[in-house]
This record gives structure tokens, sequence and C-alpha cells, in this order.
């Protein structure tokens, strides 16, 4: 698999799933470090608007949110095999409810270090305040949650050195997101919430040893040459007996179901049961392919 780039930045704990598979699936790949905020004038030309972390691009495939991600990684590269079955439940768990725990006890600690811009940015995103003193009244039950979220982990690992078994697999890389930030941002933190989980820490040392693969730094408006020097690769089969009822070229509008709804317009390429593909035309871009995953967005015929 050759000519990935992954639009990302350094503290980007949804970032971090795709990196470490790229490390496990020893890939080579281009780095381009997007801002962790608006504007992102490299970005939203590829992606008609969708903001989020990670993008990642193939040429004039674009693929947004880290689920469809792993899932096109996990379809180019499959060997060793990784992204299985109920792997993606777990996927949905560690970027829902276990993240849902992680943001108040991180924000209710360093929050009042957060740049506003930061703050006025993710208010944008989530349509909600960033209210530094809820994030810290609710920060003491949260850590518990934490800790519940943590020893599932610890207790997966009581048979095996990976939560799949001999070797890591989504179930690794999907759990360990929320490990690794946590780690990072507080170490004192993680260390009193994960006290006497002797397997989680063995095994977080393990994931971090897989590293990130090859990875090359190339610059925004290098990836934007790329997008405009290609085409769209074949996209998947239709499939006839999808829920919309929308046949291929149906104007559509694609947007996530939780936070950054940003519409994203364009004409129905293909649905799947796992995917949906859009085709827009981009000026100075030419045609893009943007993949989404189902489950988390919501994709609607375009009035």
């Amino acid at each position: 698999m050759s000519g990935v780039i992954l639009h990302h930045y350094d503290a980007s704990p949804f970032s971090e799933k795709v990196r470490v598979m790229l490390g496990l699936k020893d890939m080579a790949w281009s780095s381009v470090r997007t801002p962790n905020m608006m504007p992102k004038p490299d970005l939203v030309p590829l992606t008609g608007g969708y903001r989020r972390a990670p993008v990642m691009q193939i040429g004039a495939d674009i693929y947004c949110d880290s689920q469809v991600i792993l899932a096109e990684i996990e379809r180019r590269a499959p060997e060793p095999p990784m992204a299985l079955g109920l792997g993606w439940a777990v996927n949905l768990w560690a970027d829902r409810l276990f993240f849902g725990a992680t943001v108040p006890v991180i924000f209710g600690e360093i929050g009042h270090m957060t740049p506003k811009a930061f703050m006025d940015d993710r208010e944008k995103l989530s349509g909600r305040p960033f209210d530094v003193e809820a994030m810290a009244r609710a920060a003491p039950p949260m850590r518990s949650q934490w800790r519940a979220h943590a020893g599932w982990i610890e207790q997966g690992l009581a048979s095996a050195p990976y939560l799949t078994g001999r070797a890591p697999g989504l179930v690794d890389i999907a759990a360990y997101m929320n490990i690794w930030w946590l780690h990072g941002a507080l170490p004192q933190t993680y260390a009193k919430l994960t006290e006497g989980y002797s397997r989680l820490e063995g095994w977080r040392e393990r994931m971090a040893a897989a590293g990130h693969g090859t990875r090359t730094e190339i610059t925004g408006a290098g990836a934007l040459e790329i997008a405009r020097n290609s085409e769209p690769a074949l996209a998947p089969a239709h499939d006839e007996g999808d829920p919309l009822g929308l046949a291929p070229g149906a104007p559509v509008v694609v947007m996530a179901d939780d936070y950054g709804r940003d519409p994203i317009p364009g004409a129905l390429v293909a649905a799947t049961p796992e995917r949906v593909v859009i085709s827009r035309e981009v000026e100075d871009l030419g045609r893009l392919n943007l993949h989404f995953p189902r489950a988390g967005f919501v994709v609607v015929a375009a009035s």
C-alpha cells in the first residue's frame, strides 16, 4: 500500500489510533500537520467542510473519520489481519463512552490553561459551551468511570498479552487511544487511576513500542497538488438493498451524528453497510471521492 497521506496533529487521540495501526502494519506514510483548530485552509478544500482530525488522503480519495480510515487501511493492507467483526463495536466504545470520560478528567485539571481560541473553536465544533468549571466539577466522578473503563482492559489481558490474543488487533488499537491520551497529558493522574493494573501498564508499553511506521512530512500544499493530479479510485459496489433507497448520482448530505455536524453535500457514488462514498467537484482540484463510515454518520437526500 502506498500513497497514504494523513492529515493530523500530534496531540490528537483519534489520530493516534491511525498512527498505531500504521506502525503495526509497518507502513510508510506521508504526514500533513493540520492545525488543531480552524481555519484549516489545506484540509477543508479536500473535505467539503469536514474539519475533524484525522483525515486520510490517497490521491483523490478522502477518508473522513478514523473508523473509515482504519477500515481502508485494513482493506488495502490485510496482513496481518486486525480490523474484524465486533472490534468495530469496541472502537465505537473508545470513541464515545471512554473518550467521554477522558475529556473531563483531562480538562478538569488543565482547562484553566486552555487558550481561549481553542475553547471557542471547540464550542463551534460541539455546539456546546466549553465550560471549564463544569468539567472541573465533573472530573471527580468521571475519574471513577475512567478507572472502570481501564479496568475492563486490565481484565481483558488476563490470559494473553493483547486484548485480541497473541497479536494486537483493532480492539487493542481502539482501547489504547484514551490510555495514550491520559498518560501523555497527565502522567501522575494516569498513574493514580491505573494503580494496581499491572497488566494494563505492560500492554501500554507494548502498544507504544509498535511505533508509527515510516513517517515523512509533506506540506498541505503538496497534498492538494497530489489531489489535483489524481482521479478517484474505483469505488465499492453500491448496495441495491441499502435502506436509503437512493441510486448512485443522487444528491445527498452527510454529517456526523455526535459533534462537528458540518453538512457535507455531494453526489452519491456508493452506499454499503460499512461506508458511504460521495463525489464532489471542487474548483482547482477536480473530482474528489469522500468516504464516511455509516455507524456514527447520517446520510440524507439533499432537498
